[in-house]
């Protein structure tokens, strides 16, 4: 029983990491490409080590298993966010039909803010 539940969740795992593929070939933007892969990839490789857990049955596996899947939610959304932004700031343009661009407003919104706070000094 536990090694059909391993190998589900293996295979799902294989899937959402085929999916992250694909998108990378088929999305439009840097920007999605790179959230779609964080998301897909993270979730496939988390269903692939809790597959492995189960397999193995050992403490030692299911503890490696665990701090690999908990390394990874906790580096691969600040990985993906400071790659986007630097991105952003060197200039690699949106989808051209890309219509809400928070973090410019956001910039623009800082950029009043330093330049009120110089008026008033």
């Amino acid at each position: 029983m536990t090694e059909i539940v391993s190998a589900i969740l293996i295979v799902i795992g294989v899937l959402f990491v085929l999916i992250s593929a694909i998108g990378l070939i088929r999305l439009p933007d840097f920007y999605i490409r790179v959230s779609a892969i964080t998301k897909a990839a993270t979730v496939g490789v988390a269903s692939i080590m809790i597959g492995v857990a189960i397999y193995y049955n050992e403490v030692g596996v299911a503890t490696k298993a665990s701090v690999i899947v908990l390394f990874l939610l906790i580096t691969s959304p600040i990985a993906a966010h400071i790659i986007g932004r630097a991105a952003y700031e060197d200039g690699v343009p949106l989808w051209k039909k890309t219509t809400v661009n928070e973090y410019r407003d956001y910039i623009e919104k800082l950029k009043e803010q330093e330049e009120q706070e110089q008026e008033e000094e």
